[in-house]
């Protein structure tokens, strides 16, 4: 809805072309936003209030896999789905750790962290990048070795566009088991949906590594009655064979009564399939497509350290009552596993030990106009609110990934760099401090900026 377009929108297809975008951009003081995927958050890859140019990396999209050292260099204007197939085309036991939308450039979803559904098992996408290309203000283009190992820290989960331009990671594959296991199971209010979802809280982050079950709650019209109800949608990936699968559940959360029918044998990428939500038999090459639907949405996040008591979740459930069918939800990522054996400090990513889950608010609708925008907007916002007092504290902790313009927002009148310090400690906690001092060494000028990038000192 933004009423200031790009001036000019550069697709550049070699390193020189970005390079020279740097240069022009300097030259004429026309600010650069940088987009790969496009699924950015408020939109500050590709939105501004002052006049700017977009540099879209999408045709640098390579990726080449060494299935011997098990590594892979990916342009950043590479979609996840793109790598998916790509690594799928060269082997049946190697995969990558990321998100499930096959849409997701690269370039976004690595450098502020990316989670996906081997997470427990695997740890995030950006635990496994080795290597990196990016240029910097000064239009060089920089490995690990010429950026040196603070910057390179700095780029793996604190936002690459804060100190240059991405254009290429290098990857740690991981090796998996040929054959998975999926499900997706529902229960709604009137099949103890409250109690479900209470006792997950107990159990998600101490389950097995190699089991993750996601959890998203809406409200729909259920098929049993026509009535308007809460639905719990359980969706669980198990790297390994259903039998063992359904011995792991029943001695850990037997409450759910998964059965061997509501189980799926499949190999990783058709699970890369499964979760973006295309029936079992589409064609593989629909993960290579960039085509995504057009709909306005607003999205929050929250970690969740203690179990949310039951009458906080049936507090959820008014707020789910109020919204559309089927247009707001609730999506509770497991935490545990592997995502705890790396300290806070380890990259700026800091979400480790101690978080149970993740929580993503998330509402869209179709229409435009500010009245409509308002009403789903305020209601994310209500709703976060309501959720203080079940979420961290000190700070109340954010994913990046999830960007959100409203933390900070009630600071008017303080400098920027203050405004920067509320979102900043949310994101990254302690390790924003380290950032803003990169930051200051690699940019001091704040070349590289958006309303939520990482500020120099100065």
């Amino acid at each position: 809805m933004s009423p200031m377009k790009p001036l000019v929108i550069v697709t550049p297809f070699h390193e020189s072309q970005i390079q020279a975008a740097i240069y022009c951009s300097k030259e004429s003081g026309i600010q650069i936003r940088v987009r790969s995927g496009g699924h950015d958050y408020e939109g500050l890859s590709y939105v501004s209030e002052i006049p700017f140019a977009i540099v879209d990396v999408r045709n640098l999209r390579s990726i080449s896999i060494d299935t011997k050292n098990k590594t892979a260099w990916v342009e950043t204007g590479a979609t996840l789905g793109q790598l998916y197939y790509t690594i799928a085309s060269k082997s049946r036991t190697l995969a990558f750790t990321a998100g499930v939308c096959p849409t997701v450039g690269v370039g976004g979803h690595m450098s502020g962290g990316g989670y996906g559904m081997m997470s427990r098992r695997h740890g995030i996408s950006v635990d496994h990048v080795i290597d990196a290309k990016l240029i910097d203000v000064n239009g060089r283009i920089l490995d690990r070795k010429s950026m040196g190992e603070d910057l390179f820290w700095a780029i793996r989960g604190g936002g690459g566009t804060s100190f240059g331009i991405l254009v290429a990671f290098k990857i740690q594959l991981i090796v998996i088991p040929e054959t998975l296991t999926v499900f997706n199971v529902t229960r709604t209010l009137e099949q103890n949906a409250t109690q479900l979802v209470h006792r997950w809280q107990y159990v998600a982050d101490k389950i097995d590594d190699n089991l993750l079950v996601r959890l998203f709650l809406r409200s729909f019209n259920s098929s049993r009655n026509g009535k308007r109800t809460i639905g719990a949608f359980f969706s669980s990936l198990y790297l390994g064979r259903v039998d063992d699968l359904l011995q792991i559940m029943q001695e850990k959360f037997p409450e759910l009564g998964l059965v061997k029918e509501d189980c799926i044998e499949m190999t990783w990428i058709e699970s890369a399939l499964f979760f973006a939500g295309f029936p079992r038999n589409t064609s593989l090459q629909v993960l290579t497509r960039r085509v995504s639907v057009v709909t306005y949405f607003k999205g929050k996040s929250d970690y969740v350290k203690e179990p949310i008591p039951q009458h906080g979740l049936k507090g959820i459930w008014k707020f789910l009552e109020e919204e559309d069918e089927n247009l707001a939800e609730l999506q509770f990522s497991p935490y545990g596993g592997r995502l705890n054996d790396y300290s806070e400090s380890e990259i700026p990513f800091p979400h480790r030990e101690g978080n149970i889950f993740m929580i993503h608010y998330f509402v869209n609708w179709y229409k435009p106009g500010n009245k409509e925008s308002e009403r789903h907007v305020n209601w994310t916002r209500r709703l976060y609110s309501y959720m203080a007092p079940y979420v961290s504290k000190s700070p109340r902790t954010a994913y990046f990934n999830y960007r959100d313009m409203d933390i900070g927002m009630n600071n008017e009148g303080n400098t920027r760099f203050k405004q920067a310090s509320v979102w900043g400690f949310k994101y990254f906690k302690n390790n924003f401090i380290r950032l803003v001092h990169v930051k200051t060494k690699v940019d001091p000028s704040n070349f590289f900026k958006n309303e939520q990038s990482i500020p120099p000192l100065s």
